[in-house]
């Protein structure tokens, strides 16, 4: 049978999809994006536009497929189990039970009958996944966590994900040989909270230190982290790692220290500021990208001004935009909201600021050496990631997955263009 995954939402439903294909496969079904049999949906709830994604995924699956069997999984069948329920899903279950894909469609296909699978509870397991090898990325993504203890005012994830659990760090060791062994030179780390990963006696500083012994590991991304989980450790780990990427990604969320309190964060500014000067004093060169949420609850315009000179202050190489969302059962959703159209407003005025701010970063590195492993073909360009995950063109015919040491040349449309000097290594293409 023929079966096609359609993934929304975070790099964790991207590790997960990426099982679940794997597990089909080696099972004897055929990855189809045409005429599928299976459609597995993997949802997203992070805010109430992907939720409507979701959902207008999933009809329109069954619109154009009307005999393909529909599993439908992840956060937003969790959060919104009874208006998934009405479309009459096939396979309906939200974050747990992923891992037993194959059984579940293979009951289904003996008996035809319909199923349902919620915890309703957040004290959840770690779910045993491994994946051996990325088929759509040249850079294989390990989830180490799941799950969420924040519970920021705002936030969804920790009613959909559960408590924050960890892969057993002898488990992710082997996971990360295997995938080496089938070629990946880099690894994202990758969990709802991935800093707080703990197995074992063992943290995230403990795990990249490890980690970094593989030898034919290049690269060690780390996909986000917060402010607090920067610990002198960490920091030292950072310093003294050199396969741990040149990117870190922090979410800010605001800019006030009233914000910052209403949302039940963990930090103010003063502690964040320091701890981004700590970062940037080990690696003065470093990619610090951010997410913002613009039009929180009691948001005014004064304090969004602050925000935005707090922002041009940390001078973040990028900085991921979200208009606040409103999600039912959190903190926030009690709170009054400020009108969509200044929200939007705020939301343009910081994405502005976020694209001088990267066309800045990106330009700091004209005419400056630095590697570049070659991911995909386009046009006439091999095109690939830098370490501080700048995308750079490449003209020529040169090897997929192959780090290269180059020389910027260019700047456009925020890509940087580059000229191969040298090759770094020798690996061949996936």
């Amino acid at each position: 049978m023929k079966f096609l995954i359609i993934t929304l939402g975070c790099k964790v439903n991207t590790y997960e999809s990426e099982y679940m294909l794997e597990k089909l496969k080696n099972s004897g079904y055929l990855y189809d994006e045409k005429n599928p049999d299976i459609i597995i949906i993997n949802t997203c709830s992070v805010t109430n536009t992907a939720d409507t994604k979701s959902l207008k995924t999933v009809r329109r699956a069954k619109r154009e497929h009307p005999h393909a069997l529909i599993v439908v999984c992840g956060c937003s069948s969790e959060n919104n189990e009874e208006k998934y329920q009405e479309l009459g899903i096939d396979i309906l279950i939200g974050n747990k039970n992923k891992s037993k894909i194959v059984s579940l469609i293979e009951d289904y296909l003996k008996t035809h009958e319909k199923y349902t699978y919620f915890s309703h509870t957040r004290d959840l397991p770690f779910e045993d996944m491994t994946v051996n090898k990325f088929n759509s990325h040249t850079r294989a993504f390990i989830k180490i966590e799941d799950g969420c203890n924040n519970f920021c005012s705002y936030c969804i994830i920790p009613y959909t994900r559960g408590t924050t659990r960890s892969k057993d760090f002898n488990q992710v060791l082997l996971e990360a040989e295997v995938l080496v062994n089938n070629n990946h030179q880099e690894i994202v780390l990758t969990g709802i909270h991935t800093g707080a990963y703990y197995s074992n006696g063992h943290d995230l500083s403990d795990l990249l230190h490890e980690l970094a012994k593989i030898e034919s590991l290049k690269r060690i991304r780390i996909s986000s982290i917060e402010i607090t989980e920067l610990t002198p450790k960490f920091l030292a780990e950072l310093k003294n790692n050199s396969k741990i990427c040149d990117h870190m990604h922090i979410p800010l969320q605001s800019g006030t220290d009233k914000l910052l309190k209403i949302m039940n964060r963990k930090y103010d500014k003063a502690y964040f500021t320091n701890k981004i000067k700590a970062i940037r004093d080990i690696r003065p060169n470093i990619s610090i990208t951010t997410d913002a949420i613009v039009g929180h609850p009691y948001e005014t315009d004064a304090d969004f001004k602050e925000y935005l000179a707090y922002c041009k202050e940390l001078a973040f190489s990028k900085i991921h935009v979200f208009p606040y969302s409103k999600r039912t059962g959190t903190a926030s959703s009690k709170m009054p909201e400020v009108p969509d159209n200044i929200k939007k407003a705020r939301a343009q005025e910081l994405l502005q600021l976020s694209n001088e701010l990267e066309s800045n970063y990106y330009q700091k590195f004209l005419n400056q050496e630095i590697t570049v492993l070659t991911e995909e073909r386009k046009d006439n360009y091999v095109i690939g990631h830098t370490s501080n995950y700048l995308k750079v063109y490449l003209e020529g015919d040169y090897k997929l997955n192959v780090i290269y040491n180059c020389l910027i040349t260019k700047y456009a449309d925020n890509v940087l263009y580059g000229k191969v000097l040298s090759c770094s290594n020798e690996k061949i293409s996936l």
